[in-house]
């Protein structure tokens, strides 16, 4: 059911979220030499969070968070395997359709709904058109983007980033599996096992198809992945690279002024600042910190882009605008002496490392003049998964009452009528493995925080993992801490000091505390799908989207217009 309204009272919503850029790139954060006035002017006009944090390191489940309101390990968004993220578009995992996004409840609520720019929750369940996981089907009424994410394969010139890491592993399964049905077909004929065709016909259909995967890895990857869909339809397959930064704001403005005389979401999906990081011209050699800086400046001015057009259409008053980052800047991208990520600050760790400050604390800026207070500052714990809560209150909403919800409503905080976070603790995971977790002691105000695990770094000085490419969340590339690291981050923001019993007379008390916290939240988990499993973050031809007649899928917009 869908109300009807064109309540005065209801404010717009527009969202933006980055993509991978650190709480260190901003200057209201601290960066003096990177150019970002128009998030500055956000911050100067509204309410900066300090301890902002992110469900997740890396994207897929950190978006799901975002949207859900709730941690990724609840919806089955989480990984237990090496792969953190959806891999591919024709896989069959994502946002499962019975979960219930913000955008479902205001779409409910007569908002017009869009997402502008990257989803990288997955497409399609069984078929290649049913679109179970797809934006429409999680409450947008408009999608204009990347069903998936920038990868380096999108633009040819550069190094492989997904094939790199898949080929072997797809390789060596291929291998495994070929001479498994191999044995068991010697061993069927010989009457030697009693194996039933069926089962060998599976196992070989699943060789097939980490063959097939292996193969599509060399140089199918931009056909496959790096896609632009209008609604159900894909309209760029591969995307146009050097059209994509001006059609997605055009899309944006555009979005708003069709929608002016009524409530409505926009979700501003930001690819800056990803690698292969597509920078127009005009910004390229602008920045002092070569192409990441150049990219990070021109997402400063898309951002001015979408604030002016607010201003121009009279709805500055009317508008809740939020600002933030998927999770932290990614230390390990490179190309050869040059850093293709970003910078976390004084936060140690970066992207993939679901513990450490650098992964998951990033900028969070709410504007909303007249109603919340410009120019303040918030330093107490608030997490990503509480604009769910906050967008749904405020358009008339109720959540859901039927599940476990994480995030908790801003408004109290940033309106000044609640001087503390609702958060008493907040898990941190890197995948679906409890990596640390953060105490808000509420008689002290005390931010502590207890890690579990931490991920080895390569070389070990270096602060993150760069012969990996990326930290791990279990295996050997894990340092499991028995007792704990436990940090007292209002004395000790950077982590740079763990305390012990010797040195922390509350040591013992504070981890008893936390210990009982995990075990409390750990009945609230339920079993669900796996949805980054490895049969479901697979590469399946016929879940593949296609603009045309797989598998010829060559299509360009302005083709398809003529």
């Amino acid at each position: 059911p869908r109300t009807c309204v064109s309540n005065p009272s209801k404010p717009n919503f527009l969202l933006i979220l980055a993509d991978d850029l650190g709480i260190g790139d901003v200057g209201c954060y601290g960066n003096d030499t990177i150019r970002t006035p128009n998030i500055d002017g956000l911050a100067k006009d509204g309410v900066r969070l300090t301890q902002h944090i992110a469900a997740a390191a890396v994207c897929t489940p950190s978006r799901a968070a975002f949207l859900t309101g709730r941690y990724p390990i609840r919806s089955g968004m989480a990984s237990s395997t090496q792969r953190q993220v959806l891999f591919w578009n024709g896989g069959s995992g994502g946002l499962p359709p019975n979960e219930t996004t913000f955008a479902k409840i205001l779409y409910q609520q007569g908002y017009s709904t869009a997402l502008i720019g990257k989803w990288h929750m997955g497409v399609n369940c069984k078929t290649r058109h049913d679109h179970c996981h797809h934006p429409l089907n999680h409450g947008f009424d408009y999608f204009y983007g990347m069903p998936f994410t920038l990868v380096n394969e999108c633009q040819d010139t550069d190094d492989p980033e997904l094939a790199k890491s898949l080929q072997e592993t797809y390789w060596f399964y291929t291998q495994m599996i070929i001479l498994a049905v191999f044995t068991l077909v010697i061993g069927k004929l010989a009457n030697l096992l009693p194996v039933k065709w069926k089962i060998i016909i599976c196992l070989a259909t699943c060789g097939l198809l980490h063959f097939i995967s292996w193969f599509s890895s060399y140089g199918f990857t931009k056909y496959w992945n790096c896609i632009l869909m209008r609604n159900h339809d894909v309209i760029e397959q591969p995307m146009n690279l050097q059209k994509t930064t001006s059609n997605m704001l055009k899309e944006a403005i555009t979005f708003i002024e069709r929608n002016k005389h009524r409530p409505f979401l926009l979700f501003v999906s930001l690819l800056h600042v990803h690698t292969p990081l597509i920078t127009t011209e005009k910004f390229q050699g602008r920045s002092r910190h070569g192409l990441y800086g150049d990219n990070v400046e021109e997402m400063d001015w898309m951002v001015g882009r979408l604030l002016d057009v607010i201003d121009k259409e009279n709805l500055k008053n009317t508008t809740f605008i939020y600002f933030a980052s998927d999770h932290g800047g990614f230390l390990e991208a490179h190309r050869g002496n040059s850093q293709l990520g970003g910078w976390n600050g004084i936060y140690k760790g970066g992207k993939g490392m679901g513990g450490w400050e650098g992964g998951i604390r990033v900028p969070g800026i709410v504007r909303w003049p007249g109603v919340l207070p410009a120019g303040t500052v918030i330093d107490e714990p608030t997490s990503l998964m509480d604009i769910y809560p906050t967008v749904v209150k405020l358009a008339g909403g109720a959540v859901p009452q039927d599940r476990v919800l994480d995030g908790h409503t801003l408004l109290p905080l940033l309106q000044g009528t609640e001087q503390h976070s609702r958060h008493e603790f907040l898990f941190h995971y890197c995948g679906v493995f409890l990596h640390a977790v953060r105490w808000h002691q509420k008689d002290s105000g005390t931010i502590w925080k207890a890690h579990y695990a931490t991920p080895v770094f390569q070389p070990e000085t270096s602060g993150a993992c760069f012969k990996r490419g990326i930290c791990p969340c279990f295996g050997d590339g894990v340092a499991h801490h028995d007792p704990p690291l436990l940090f007292n981050l209002s004395q000790d923001p950077s982590e740079a000091n763990p305390l012990s019993a010797d040195s922390e007379p509350l040591f013992d008390t504070v981890m008893r505390r936390i210990r009982r916290a995990v075990e409390e939240h750990h009945k609230t988990l339920t079993p669900v799908p796996q949805q980054l499993s490895p049969s479901n973050n697979i590469w399946k031809p016929w879940l593949q989207p296609c603009c045309g007649t797989f598998p010829f899928c060559w299509c360009h917009e302005e083709n398809n217009k003529a």
